[in-house]
């Protein structure tokens, strides 16, 4: 028999300790199972079709903000959800912030079955927990999804987190950056306008560029026409020609 992961261990058991004992006698044949938040839904065939559900109370959303903030918080955790598995510290998370990944009562368990035996769990509501132990075997995930959770929001969200979540330096009084993007591309005033500093910079000739031109193929009246050009450009920078 294959070894079951610890989190499909882990269900079995919370199941026993609310008196859902496994394995148990199914009845019937398990032909359409359903996980969402916070309950599953089946058909079972056995002679006729019986609608099967079992509700688990899932967590509301500040239930779960809590909870992805605790996980964020550890890198390695959230490395790993994104990588497809369920590390066992996640358990310890959800109870760290109250909020069992387990059920732990049976007063947030709900069952019910269409077929008229009295017992519950009757034989189709065994068959249905059978195929869903297989299921979060499969994908540990199911679990958080019963939880109010599903796989695609969990893990976008802590890839989110991760994101925008930068080294902490005890010493680093800037802003954060999803706290400056107002600004982020501002790049303040004009030197030189509105009372700021005006910008200095190294002074260049004002006729430096005749220096950079090459020789005039002409002449003016026998004159080098960058000489005849560099009292022109002094003019025109207000400097008086020497």
């Amino acid at each position: 028999m294959t070894e079951l992961p610890w989190w499909a261990t882990r269900f079995i058991r919370a199941l026993t300790t609310i008196g859902i004992l496994l394995p148990a006698p199914g009845q019937g044949q398990v032909v359409s199972l359903t996980v969402g938040a916070g309950r599953v839904d089946a058909e079972v065939r056995d002679g006729g079709l019986h609608q099967v559900r079992v509700g688990l109370a899932a967590f509301g959303k500040p239930d779960w903000a809590a909870i992805t903030h605790a996980l964020a918080a550890k890198a390695s955790l959230t490395v790993q959800l994104l990588g497809g598995e369920l590390p066992r510290d996640v358990e310890q998370v959800c109870k760290a912030v109250r909020l069992p990944l387990f059920p732990s009562s049976a007063r947030e368990v709900s069952l019910d079955c269409t077929c008229p035996a009295a017992e519950v769990p009757c034989g189709h509501l065994n068959a249905v927990f059978s195929a869903l132990v297989a299921r979060v075997a499969e994908d540990p995930f199911t679990v958080l999804a019963l939880r109010g959770r599903g796989r695609e929001a969990l893990l976008e969200e802590l890839k989110n987190r991760l994101i925008s979540a930068g080294p902490e330096d005890p010493d680093d009084t800037s802003a954060a950056l999803t706290d400056a993007m107002d600004t982020f591309f501002d790049a303040g005033p004009i030197p030189g306008q509105g009372g700021s500093a005006p910008l200095h910079s190294p002074r260049t000739a004002s006729d430096a560029l005749l220096d950079q031109a090459p020789p005039f193929a002409i002449t003016v009246g026998g004159e080098d026409v960058a000489e005849l050009l560099r009292p022109v450009y002094r003019a025109l920078a207000g400097e008086q020609d020497g």
